[in-house]
């Protein structure tokens, strides 16, 4: 049985003092690892301390070393990229490491990676935060603080706990996984460190089984570090527009936005209709407006992916009406409760600015608000059910 190809990526911009210990430590680890046939490919960008001269000298010794050079230094993100579509498409291999070339990394993990592999992880991470990772102990507060702290605001931004380490660079990932994430990642055109979260991010979002391996980081002795102010300003950008983008994006959302013009297009037509007719009768023709709005476009747009068929609609219409008469009862009980125990009386709203509204709309207010959680329910589980 033939073995089974890895690549260990390794993107590298003036690391000449530090690619020759790396590949050689690499070489040795590789002759630990049984059904895998190893290689190693540098992406250098273009290194003006000819990081290149060294990798070329080291593949007269190595013929499992591979040079690839960009013409500009385009980043980290844009880096591997390259390097994986060489690896996979040129190399032929099945998996792919991405690896620092200071040795940050312990070459040592790579056959516990690999095993993971073989019991089918998509990718697996290198983490510093579970039992048996860490980080320098000679950290200042500083660098601490922005990679726990950096750590704990992503978890929270992206409200998933599941992973330990979001902003390791040490990690193992199969062809399949690749080329489920990578056109994304190409059209967002992640830069820097930013790379490391998008990936990890749209893995956990496409289901890709992860695994993550303890190991602990070691900080480099030659060159100095490429994490600059730019990592935390990008990193921050990407997860802000991340959570809004899926937010507008929840059928939750679309719901409410829905949910929120009817109920205003509800009120206006209420002060309008209630100078014609009775709070009451008012009240009924604007909420039926209302209903009839909410069908439109929660059909167009809140559950556009299980919109109705043109000969469903009128059937489903009046389904709609009827489990919408949960939140006209909500709503009319409300009235009729607020009407009868306080009245009709003005209220001062804001005090700031002294505006004065009396009551009529504020009940009207505080049914809607009680009714749209009904509605929600009733849509979801009567009228747009998902088919199975």
């Amino acid at each position: 049985m033939q073995d089974k190809k890895a690549c260990v990526i390794i993107p590298t911009y003036n690391e000449a003092g530090n690619i020759e210990r790396t590949v050689k430590q690499l070489q040795k680890i590789f002759k630990q690892v049984a059904d895998w046939q190893m290689q190693i490919l540098v992406v250098d960008d273009s290194s003006p301390d000819k990081t290149s001269d060294k990798v070329r000298t080291l593949q007269k010794e190595y013929s499992n070393l591979h040079l690839l050079i960009n013409k500009t230094k385009d980043g980290l993100g844009s880096a591997y990229l390259k390097g994986m579509d060489y690896a996979f498409d040129k190399l032929q291999v099945e998996v792919v490491f991405e690896f620092d070339a200071d040795l940050s990394h312990d070459p040592k993990k790579i056959p516990l990676f690999l095993a993971k592999i073989d019991e089918g992880y998509g990718l697996v991470i290198g983490s510093r935060y579970i039992p048996g990772g860490s980080i320098p102990r000679d950290w200042g507060l500083h660098r601490q603080f922005l990679s726990r702290g950096g750590n704990i605001v992503i978890k929270t931004i992206l409200t998933n706990f599941s992973i330990s380490d979001w902003t390791t660079g040490f990690r193992a990932i199969t062809k399949e996984t690749f080329q489920k994430i990578s056109p994304e990642m190409r059209e967002q055109r992640f830069s820097g460190y930013t790379f490391q979260i998008g990936f990890l991010y749209k893995a956990v979002q496409k289901k890709i089984k992860i695994a993550e391996v303890p190991f602990h980081f070691i900080d480099r002795t030659i060159g100095e570090s490429k994490i600059g102010p730019e990592y935390i300003i990008n990193s921050l950008i990407y997860l802000g527009k991340t959570r809004v983008l899926e937010l507008i994006q929840t059928r939750i959302f679309k719901f409410l936005v829905v949910g929120s013009v009817a109920a205003g297009l509800q009120l206006v037509l209420l002060e309008v209709w209630r100078k014609l007719f009775s709070y009451q009768l008012a009240n009924i023709f604007a909420i039926e407006c209302a209903i009839i709005f909410n069908f439109i476009l929660n059909n167009f747009w809140t559950f556009k992916d299980r919109k109705l068929k043109l000969k469903q609609v009128p059937l489903k219409f009046i389904q709609f009406n009827l489990t919408s008469a949960g939140s006209i009862l909500i709503q009319l009980l409300v009235a009729f409760l607020g009407v009868t125990f306080i009245g009709i009386k003005e209220v001062l709203v804001l005090p700031i600015i002294h505006y004065l509204l009396d009551t009529g709309p504020i009940f009207s207010a505080v049914g809607i608000i009680i009714g749209m959680f009904w509605n929600f329910f009733a849509y979801n589980f009567f009228i747009w059910k998902k088919k199975k």
